[in-house]
């Protein structure tokens, strides 16, 4: 049998950290352990009941047996444009400013590629998600990292990018509420954000994909509703957390038009749009009651509330967060993020993400998701307290 050489390509991508992570719990799942598995940001919950029997019924319609229009289907990209004007009071155009993605991880990989040419800066938030990292590798880009600190709410201070970078800089990507620490932004931030990529002429790329999820009665802000947002860039958002539709790989760009068609046109070259059932259940999600979503979102505070208490209670000190269903966790004096996250595995059979998979200044963090029920959480807790360092 012959062996082929992979390309240069695939050989510079980076280690996909949460397969080693999947795989190292799936060991002692194998084992005969009881794994409370948080290290993962796989949503538990079922999509609801009413956006499943969509796409059944969908799928029994011919029209969608075909081939759908390549860059969506109209009534998805107007139940988008809807949503944006219901939830955001931001006014889109359903043909220019709205394009379908075939999920949000494959928008935020291919984006470099559209927009950068080998070479090119991108300026990515450290901690943040790995998959960024993908995309500045397949398309040849160079990275140049935020540090994302508590200090300051885990926003990243462009006074602080040297000049010569941001002069360079083509692309920035941003993620609020963030994946992994938690953090929300505010519209004074977003403004910050349109005046300095404006200054520098950068394309501002928000990942929205936790837009859903706030807690505290604070509804998270959208980059879109800051003034002048469109003219410097666009916002990614995907259908898998605010409705549990995770596997369905059905999201949207919103935004610059100059982006969208580049956006469209690469996705021209790759795909035929998405099964048009599938966005026929996505726009019965987006136009119809947003109960199940308010719902979620309810059940994940409730979640965040226990699990943090529950933490407190053993002795940790930790945040709660103002976002996301995940919780970013400072890791006791005298552990790395990794030793600390293998410490509970092996002894509290409580799987985390050590922060360093999320880069440099994850260190000292571990990232957990709050993706399980309350019971799993408070016992998550107990068993971290069993082990007597707190």
């Amino acid at each position: 049998m012959k062996n082929f050489e992979t390309s240069d390509v695939l050989k510079q991508l980076p280690k996909q950290f949460f397969a080693s992570l999947v795989q190292k719990v799936n060991q002692y799942i194998a084992n005969g352990h009881d794994v409370i598995n948080l290290g993962q940001g796989n949503p538990d919950l079922p999509t609801p009941n009413h956006i499943v029997d969509r796409l059944k019924s969908a799928a029994d319609e011919p029209i969608n047996h075909r081939y759908p229009p390549f860059r969506g289907k109209p009534e998805l990209k107007k139940a988008v444009a809807e949503y944006y004007k219901r939830e955001y009071n931001v006014e889109l155009d359903p043909e220019t400013e709205v394009a379908v993605l075939f999920g949000g991880k494959a928008g935020l990989v291919e984006l470099p590629q559209c927009l950068m040419n080998p070479g090119d800066t991108m300026l990515v938030p450290d901690p943040g998600y790995p998959d960024y990292w993908s995309g500045a590798a397949l398309a040849n880009v160079k990275m140049e990292m935020m540090p994302l600190k508590a200090e300051h709410r885990f926003l990243p201070q462009y006074n602080e990018i040297p000049l010569e970078i941001a002069e360079k800089a083509k692309v920035i990507i941003l993620n609020y509420p963030n994946n992994p620490t938690g953090a929300v932004a505010d519209l004074d931030f977003f403004h910050e954000t349109v005046d300095f990529a404006g200054k520098h002429h950068i394309c501002v790329v928000h990942d929205f994909a936790y837009g859903a999820i706030g807690f505290d009665g604070k509804k998270p802000v959208s980059f879109m509703q800051a003034e002048g947002a469109k003219d410097v860039g666009i916002e990614l958002y995907t259908m898998s957390k605010t409705y549990n539709m995770a596997g369905w790989r059905v999201a949207f760009a919103v935004g610059n038009p100059s982006v969208i068609e580049a956006i469209n046109l690469l996705q021209d070259h790759l795909y035929v749009s998405l099964f048009g059932a599938v966005q026929d259940a996505a726009t019965e999600a987006l136009l119809s009651s947003q109960q199940c979503a308010v719902e979620l979102n309810e059940t994940y505070e409730k979640r965040r509330n226990a699990f943090i208490s529950s933490l407190h209670e053993i002795g940790w000190n930790v945040q709660a967060p103002p976002g996301s269903f995940f919780a970013w966790l400072k890791v006791p004096d005298g552990y790395t993020s990794e030793s600390f996250a293998n410490l509970l595995l092996e002894k509290a059979h409580v799987a985390v993400a050590p922060g360093i998979g999320f880069g440099d200044y994850g260190e000292g963090y571990i990232r957990v998701g709050l993706l399980t029920t309350e019971e799993r959480l408070r016992e998550a807790a107990r068993r971290i307290g069993d082990l007597g360092i707190f």
